[in-house]
């Protein structure tokens, strides 16, 4: 179930970015900032 939410949650997450961000600089600079986001909250769990 845990995956599911993760899952659903980073689908959101990732579909309120594409729709903030209007080229495709901003697009790279967003998903940048997801990855980042991802790699502490990785750390986070360890």
């Amino acid at each position: 179930m845990k995956k599911i939410i993760l899952t659903l949650s980073l689908v959101t997450a990732v579909l309120l970015i594409m729709t903030g961000c209007n080229t495709i600089s901003g697009i790279g600079k967003d998903v940048s900032s997801l990855g980042r986001g991802v790699a502490s909250g990785a750390k986070a769990m360890e």
